[in-house]
Order: C-alpha cells, then sequence, then structure tokens
C-alpha cells in the first residue's frame, strides 16, 4: 500500500504554478503601469497576444501587429502604446 502525501486544503494543485514553467517577466506584470512610451520584448509580445514568436513576426509581417524597433543587431523592442492600441483594436501607424 502506497502513502499518499495529505494534499494541502487551502490551496488546490490546479492552482499552484508549475515549476517548469517560464518565469513571468517583470514588464508582463506591471505592463499596465508602463508608460506608452517605453519599450518591451518578444516574450511580453507573445504573452500579451497569446501567440508564439513565429507568429508575432508573421503578424508584423501582415501589419496585424505594430513592427518591432530595432535597438541593436539582435535586440528588437516593441512600442508599449502602439501595443495597448492594436490590444484594443485600434489603428497604431
Amino acid at each position: 500500500m502506497k502513502i499518499r502525501p495529505i494534499a494541502d486544503k487551502t490551496t488546490p494543485a490546479s492552482h499552484l504554478p508549475d515549476p517548469a514553467a517560464p518565469p513571468i517577466p517583470d514588464a508582463l506584470r506591471n505592463f499596465d503601469a508602463l508608460p506608452d512610451a517605453a519599450n518591451v520584448r518578444l516574450p511580453v509580445v507573445c504573452a500579451l497576444f497569446g501567440i508564439s514568436p513565429p507568429t508575432a513576426w508573421r503578424w508584423v509581417k501582415k501589419s496585424k501587429l505594430p513592427a518591432g524597433r530595432k535597438l541593436s543587431e539582435r535586440v528588437t523592442a516593441w512600442n508599449v502604446g502602439e501595443l495597448r492600441k492594436a490590444l484594443n483594436g485600434e489603428a497604431w501607424q
């Protein structure tokens, strides 16, 4: 007979964070508090729209998502104000 650990009655197991899940970026956690002039990176954009990185790039190409700005050779960031407009279904251009 196997002994099972007693479950914590205050928090069901389905509500516990997945230890294998990547941490939530601070920019996503505090997105509402960011100024419109702030910039966020690709993982935040993907989380906001519920899409994968390849889909984000396809949406940029199809103008369904604002284009990011190249900050350096390997760094692209998106303007928070433009992302808010896109989330609200407004024109960001």
